[in-house]
């Protein structure tokens, strides 16, 4: 099953890429004067970190408002375009070297892709910023538990590679609201990292299944953004070939770590997560 599910998104991913490289190709000519090197270096970085569960949308966006690198319409495009390779590398290492039942694996992924595509209906009649609130409190709430585990104020987490009956179900649906959450702008790495280690389940278990979710979604969205030219073609292959390298570096990081520190580094990643979260809800309040 687990093949077959990679053989798909290969073949997918395939078909962007010939997309994606052809029109680079086509319009090399016109390609903006910012400098290759700058944006090489922010797509090795914010995929590096991706890779470690931060996520580089916010980041990346962040650096390319802050020097002016590319105009705001076509940042959505650009992020989407340049870190699909990156994020399908992703998957495939992770499912590859990260061992996961796969009924767990499968339908957390196949969850996430028809959340995406199917409840954001549901999700955007909901406010975003009251979303924003709930979760980011209830991530800190998370990250506390982590935090209350590694100093052994009591037992917490697990090393399960795959759940089953209730939990399984429980998974499926949950990821599929994150599936859905992810068309509002709320990313699922951080959510997912928490809802696996909430279950008991291994936190290594959390990189396939956050990765292989995403990979599914982005490949189709961004051949809609390369056909309307809705990108900045030198920072999306800047994006591309720099952070393919960078996910592999930190793939190998994360591969090799201890167990514990993994377990630190999830706790960073949903404090962090949730602190953007409460920032950003509290700014729509104020606006």
């Amino acid at each position: 099953m687990v093949i077959y599910m990679l053989s798909a998104l290969g073949l997918l991913t395939l078909f962007f890429a010939y997309i994606f490289i052809a029109d680079f190709i086509k319009n090399r000519s016109k390609l903006s004067k910012k400098s290759w090197g700058l944006f090489l270096g922010i797509g090795f970085i914010t995929n590096f970190f991706d890779t470690l569960g931060i996520g580089s949308f916010a980041p990346t966006t962040a650096i390319f408002k802050l020097y002016k690198l590319v105009s705001d319409r076509l940042i959505p495009g650009t992020l989407n375009t340049g870190d699909t390779i990156p994020v399908v590398l992703q998957a495939f290492i992770f499912i590859t070297i990260i061992r996961v039942e796969p009924i767990t694996l499968i339908g957390m992924i196949f969850a996430a892709t028809i959340g995406a595509v199917l409840g954001a209906r549901i999700i955007t009649k909901l406010s975003e910023r009251k979303i924003q609130l709930g979760m980011g409190f209830a991530l800190f709430a998370v990250s506390f538990v982590i935090f209350a585990g590694l100093m052994n104020w009591f037992p917490i987490g697990g090393e399960a590679i795959g759940l089953k009956g209730g939990k399984l179900l429980f998974a499926i649906v949950s990821n599929f609201v994150l599936g859905a959450l992810m068309t509002i702008g709320v990313g699922n790495y951080a959510p997912c990292m928490a809802l696996i280690y909430a279950l008991g389940l291994s936190p290594k278990v959390a990189f396939p299944i956050m990765m292989g979710s995403s990979a599914f979604l982005m490949p189709a969205a961004s051949i809609k953004f390369v056909k309307e030219e809705a990108q900045d073609r030198k920072a999306s292959m800047s994006l591309t070939l720099a952070g393919s390298v960078g996910v592999s570096i930190a793939a190998y990081i994360i591969k090799s770590l201890p167990l514990n520190i993994l377990k630190w580094i999830v706790m960073v990643v949903v404090l962090y997560t949730s602190a953007v979260m409460i920032k950003s809800a509290k700014k729509k309040s104020v606006s």
